[in-house]
Order: C-alpha cells, then structure tokens, then sequence
C-alpha cells in the first residue's frame, strides 16, 4: 500500500502564486513516484479538478486570510477518508488551525512546511492585530508537530516564529517542475517591449505593498533604452499607474507598463523574451521567490534585492545567477540595471549558471525526494516500496579524490546497467566534485557519519527509489570493486539470499582469530568472517537495514547480521579469492582493535539473552 499524504494548503492553482505552483507540482511529482497525494485547499471546485483536489468555498477574506466555514468540517471527513499516513500542512494558513481540533488529526504525525512568517509592518498595521490573535495557535500548531520544513538558512534564522524550534526543524529549498514549463505561445503586441528596447525587463507578482514595484518605476523611469513590464494584479495598481505618469519625462512613451494578471503560458513566454528578470520586494513576505526560480529555469539573469532574512537573494547567490541590490536603494538599482545592459557577457554568465543550479539544485525531484525521508522517518514501517528491479552501487568515501573516480569508472565498465550513488561523508577535498564529473548521484550528508550510517543512508535513497538489490562499497577498500562480478554472479546463483557477504581470505593474527571463535560461539553463526562492507542487500534486506532498529547500530559488521537472523533472513558468505591490498591487511593493532569488539559485543550478548542455547554452544 502506497503512503498516503493529505496536504493542507492555503489555495491550489489555477489561483496564482509561489506557494501554490509549488503545491502543485510538488503533489504531482509525489504522485509520479508512487505517493498516494490528495489536497485540501480554499476556493470553488474546478471543472477539471482531479478526485485527489478538493476545494471549499470561501465566504470572505479577513485581513489578506480566507475565511471558510466548512473547513472544519471538511478536514474532518477527508481524514476519515484518505486515512492518511501524513498530514502536511502549509504555512502561513489561519484553516491549517483546525487540526488542533480534530482528534483524528492528532493521531496522525504532522509535517509543517513553513513557507512564510506572517510579517507586518507600519502600513499595515491590521496584519499586526490579527497576528497577536493567531500567533498562540501558530506556536501550537509548532509544538505539536513531529517535523518542521524551512525553505532556506536565512529565513530560518531570521524567524522569530521558529526561533524555539530550530531542533526539529529541516532545511529543503523549495523547487519547481523543470521537465514540465507551459510551452512559449505568441503574445499580442500589447503585451510585448517596444521595438527600439535595449534591455528588456521583466518582474511579476503581486501588486502588494511589499513588492517593492514602487522602487523598480522610479529607478527606470529614466532609463535610455530600458522598458520594464509588469505582470500581475493588486490592490496597488491605480498607485502604480500614477506613479508611472509621473515619473515618466515629457513626450516620451512610458519606461515601464503593467499588464495585468496573465494566464502561466503567456508568463513563460514572456520570461522566456525578456533580457532580465527583476524582483524588488522589500518585506519578508517574500520568503523564498518561486518565480525567480522561474526566470532561472528560462536562462535569465536576475536582479533581486538583497533582503536580510529572506531566501530569496540567496537563492541568486547560490545559484550564482544574478546581482543583489541593497535594501529599496533606486540609485542602486538604477546602476546595476545600467551594468546589465551594457554587459552582454554577464547577463549570459548569469543565464547559464541558473539553468545549471535549477538542475542541481532547485528542481522539485530533490525537493520531494527529501521530503519523502521525511515522511518515511515519521512511518518507516508502513510502506511497501514499488520494486524497479535496477541494481545500484552504493559507495560510502570520505576523502577518497585519490580512488574515487577509478571506482565508478570500474563500476560502469563492470556492471553497464548499475546506477551508482556515493555517499560523501563530509569530504574536505574533492571527492564529491571527483563523483558528480564520473556521473555518479552524490548525498553530503550534514553531520559525519559513522560508516554503516553513511551505508544506511544510501540504503534508504535506494529503497525510496524502488531499487530492488544494493550492492555496498567502502572507498577505503577500494581495490574489492574488481570482484564485483564475481560477487553478483554468486548472487544470481543463489536467489533465495537476501544478504550476501564477501569474505576474503587473509592472513590475521592469532588473537584475531581466537576473538572470532568466541564471537562464532556465541552467536551461533557459522560465517568465517564479518568484515567486509562489500555485499548484496535485496529488498528484504534493505528493509531490515533501514529499519529504526539498525539506525541505532553504530557498527556495521555485528549487530547488522544479528538482525538479519531476528528477521529470518538467509545470509550467504561469498568467498573470494583475491588478496586484498597492502594497506588493509590486519596488523596486531587493528587485529587487537577487532579482538576486543568482537569479545565485548559477543559476552554482552550473552549476559543479555541468558539463554541456554548460547551455553551450550560453548
């Protein structure tokens, strides 16, 4: 049975905005990947709305706030339909509230994705008054959620709603469908620059307070060969309109137009014509910028202001796609206008670089693909994940620029169809670079690992992608990718083994020895060795190793195999003939080292069993 997710958002399009494009496309990508994904949003049902939708209608609107009566209601009766293993919840949104009131929807773990605080300023003071009465609610809904999801480093620092929650709190950056842009359609003349145009602008949003509208018009009004266009619709228009007949100079057209709503196609179009794409938003309301990761995906270069706490000049920073300008400065804005258009090469430097860093960086795959983790570590036992019967190569490397490009190479030329994910455990040279450039997928985990944790966790990537068999590498024993076909032949021979162990036969000391008896008498197994991170895991074995259980083991060469047998899983031991290298082989420290592991995890084990079966082996 699929996992099933119940989002509740605040609209969902075809209404206009950032948070509801990444709904959007955030529900249809979990949906492609198997997630079981519905919506509960605001607004009247569609025509075409899919049954995975379902709107209520709206009765007014209080302070920028829909205000639904049925939500309630409607909250409650989809929970008791979807039986969802997950709710998700999108904030800012004042219906999000009512889970605090449903006792079906506290049974249920929460994920909170902070898409924005509720900011207020000095204009509009009623945004104030309204939150002193729904902040208790919004700290509620906080405590009470299992993961919270921030869109950016600065915007979680900079959030006093969040400043007590930074420990259950993740950072995933918001993404958009790249694969699937409205296709460019022709755009009447009204809605195009003039023909003399040297530098084509373009910003969209909202005709709100916070845009920052008001700054771009004064600083292109009295531009030479700059025409700015403007898309969307507000409360601020007939504002805007006045100020741009007054800045405008005597006899000539208008620098700048504004063009109303439009629908996503004649959007696309037009960020696919323009020269530069421009946001000027002056409050934190603009938390993340969605639509600078549209003009991004398009090759454009923007200019964003630089707004402390807000992700938005850092998403440009990252993605090295633009010019920040400082906080509503219109000489500023003016000048890096003017180096634009007179600097072909940087508006194409800036271009490439946000093509390259949406691929990389700000696509909705890596965005659902992290959140997923997520859900499964909420209920990590309640999905069957749909087998694609691929074969990956796991690699676990920490400072390995030396080898690690010659093992994916050997992988690739070893295993054609095997796809090859390394796990870089907070590498400090090039190794993840090394990785990307031999078209390996790379994780960089935020915290060091230990390295059955760096395994677990390439692990959990395969098993979210429907990998069925997962082959497991350490970097360090470099030289054991050339019995990898040896080792996956083994492994078809035997198809009823769910855990496959190399064991290469060397030369360890006598002690080493004598500590392994103990361990093998113990336990009762009858493996000659355990120490090989070299193996085959197929799907019930990736299920035990992803398991809450083996996230505990801080080992991976004992307690990993005891579970396998809690579980009655078989375990074959592959022997391979090769020697293994100069460097690995076991000295008296390292043989001392695995000596007292094996004997302190072997006795300990049988102080805690007790069993006579574990006495009598002796």
């Amino acid at each position: 049975m699929a996992l099933r997710v119940l989002h509740i958002g605040k609209f969902y399009p075809p209404y206009r905005g950032g948070m509801e494009v990444f709904l959007s496309d955030l529900i249809n990508e979990q949906r492609k990947q198997g997630i079981d994904a519905h919506a509960l949003v605001h607004g009247d049902p569609e025509p075409d709305d899919p049954p995975w939708i379902q709107r209520v209608p709206v009765q007014f609107s209080l302070v920028y706030a829909p205000m639904a009566a049925g939500f309630r209601g409607a909250m409650a009766k989809a929970i008791e339909r979807i039986q969802p293993d997950v709710l998700h919840l999108h904030l800012p949104n004042n219906s999000a509230l009512w889970a605090l009131t449903l006792p079906s929807a506290r049974k249920i773990p929460w994920v909170i994705h902070w898409q924005s605080d509720i900011v207020f300023s000095d204009i509009k003071w009623s945004v104030a008054l309204a939150y002193m009465v729904y902040k208790p609610f919004e700290q509620a809904l906080l405590e009470r959620t299992a993961q919270i999801i921030a869109t950016s480093p600065p915007y979680l620092e900079a959030s006093k709603a969040l400043s007590n929650w930074h420990n259950k709190t993740a950072i995933i950056p918001l993404g958009i469908n790249v694969a699937e842009a409205p296709a460019p359609v022709e755009l009447p003349k009204e809605l195009g620059w003039r023909a003399d145009t040297q530098l084509k602008l373009l910003s969209v949003g909202r005709l709100a307070y916070y845009k920052g509208f008001g700054t771009l018009i004064e600083a292109v009004s009295t531009m030479q060969g700059v025409e700015l266009l403007i898309v969307g619709e507000g409360e601020q228009r007939a504002e805007l309109e006045a100020k741009i007949s007054a800045s405008g100079r005597p006899g000539e057209p208008p620098r700048v137009r504004l063009l109303g709503a439009l629908d996503d196609a004649q959007k696309h179009s037009l960020l696919a014509q323009c020269d530069v794409f421009c946001l000027a938003s002056c409050e934190r309301t603009e938390a993340f910028g969605i639509v600078v990761l549209e003009a991004m995906m398009h090759g454009r270069p923007c200019i964003v202001t630089d707004l402390p706490g807000s992700g938005m000049p850092w998403i440009v920073s990252q993605a090295k796609s633009g010019l920040r300008v400082p906080y509503e400065d219109v000489h500023a804005w003016r000048s890096h206008i003017a180096r634009m258009q007179h600097d072909a090469d940087l508006r194409k430097r800036c271009g490439e670089a946000g093509i390259k860093a949406i691929k990389r960086m700000f696509s909705i795959g890596p965005c659902e693909r992290e959140i997923n983790r997520h859900y499964r570590s909420l209920v990590p036992e309640s999905v069957a994940i749909p087998s694609h019967k691929g074969l990956m190569v796991v690699v676990s490397a920490r400072n390995q620029e030396k080898h690690i490009a010659h093992i994916i190479q050997r992988v690739t030329a070893l295993a054609p169809k095997a796809k090859v994910l390394v796990v870089d455990n907070r590498s400090t040279d090039a190794t993840s670079h090394l990785a990307e450039m031999s078209g390996a997928v790379v994780l960089r985990p935020l915290l060091a690992m230990t390295t059955w944790g760096a395994m677990q966790t390439g692990l959990r990537y395969a098993q979210a992608h429907g990998y069925e068999t997962v082959v497991t590498i350490d970097a360090d024993s470099y030289y054991e990718v050339e019995e990898l076909p040896t080792l996956l032949h083994e492994v078809r021979q035997n198809p009823k083994a769910d855990l496959s162990v190399a064991y290469f036969a060397t030369q360890h000391s006598v002690v080493r020895r004598f500590a392994w008896q103990w361990y093998r008498a113990l336990t009762g197994f009858k493996m000659k060795d355990f120490v090989s991170g070299f193996r085959v895991f197929r799907r019930n074995a990736i299920a035990v190793a992803v398991s809450s259980d083996a996230t505990l083991l801080d080992y991976q060469d004992l307690g990993i195999y005891i579970l396998m047998r809690k579980h009655g899983l078989h375990i074959l031991e592959v022997p391979l003939t090769m020697v293994t290298a100069k460097e690995d082989n076991s000295g008296i420290f390292r043989s001392w080292g695995k000596a007292v592991r094996y004997f302190a995890v072997s006795s300990l084990m049988a102080l805690a069993h007790g069993r006579k079966s574990i006495i009598n082996r002796i």
